[in-house]
């Protein structure tokens, strides 16, 4: 019996696709440097960023410095742009991800969140619409660890109290996150409502595992 659906985020309750993107190519830009030296030292950030190690004012100011083009007008404007994206991925939901969300509520279903973020991504999670839907919230910045690491699964099943054969877990299949919660007992489905092939999602279809081709096809695989 299924007693809570755990969720990705990024590609599965909201996509950075339908926004104007502000990622390594624009930051590049930004810094007047060529893009593989940008990307060179971005990188070697990343696994911090993911893991509260790095904020993005950390990561990018030490950027910017290692490259020799650090001025505080061009940090301040760069966070700025970094912020207002992910920001503004949260206005363009797909329209029936609130209604899903509220069914699974009114059906007493537990929701849980697990993400693999920065900073600035777990700060707009927090202040989005869907925050207040979880009952448990496990994002990588804040748990000092990120999938597939199997330990934030668990964290979340603790949360949430509940076993893993207990629980559906949705997502767009990023960080091999379909494998592991299949690994732990969990019945995994892939979101693909916001799958656009030849697109910086890192996941296309993946015929291992069952899918949801929109938001409500969900509550389908609570059952059976």
């Amino acid at each position: 019996m299924i007693k809570a659906v755990i969720f990705d985020m990024y590609e599965t309750l909201v996509t950075l696709c339908y926004s104007e993107p502000y990622f390594r190519g624009a930051m590049a830009e930004d810094s007047k440097v060529p893009p593989e030296n940008f990307n060179e030292e971005w990188e070697k950030t990343s696994y911090a960023q993911s893991i509260g190690e790095l904020s993005l004012e950390e990561s990018l100011a030490g950027t910017l410095k290692k490259l020799g083009c650090y001025s505080e007008d061009l940090f301040q404007e760069m966070v700025r742009k970094r912020k207002e994206f992910k920001r503004e991925v949260f206005n363009h939901i797909h329209p029936d991800i609130v209604p899903m969300l509220e069914r699974l509520k009114k059906s007493g279903m537990k929701i849980g969140l697990i993400s693999n973020c920065f900073s600035e991504e777990a700060e707009v999670i927090r202040q989005s619409v869907l925050f207040p839907f979880f009952d448990a919230a496990l994002m990588s910045y804040e748990q000092g660890v990120r999938k597939p690491d199997q330990e934030i699964f668990l964290r979340c099943l603790k949360q949430l109290d509940v076993m893993a054969a207990e629980c559906l877990y949705v997502g767009d299949g990023g960080s091999r996150e379909l494998e592991v919660a299949r690994e732990l007992g969990m019945r995994p489905v892939q979101a693909v409502w916001y799958l656009i092939e030849g697109s910086i999602q890192p996941s296309g279809r993946i015929e291992d595992f069952p899918q949801a081709e929109a938001p409500m096809d969900v509550l389908e695989y609570l059952v059976g």
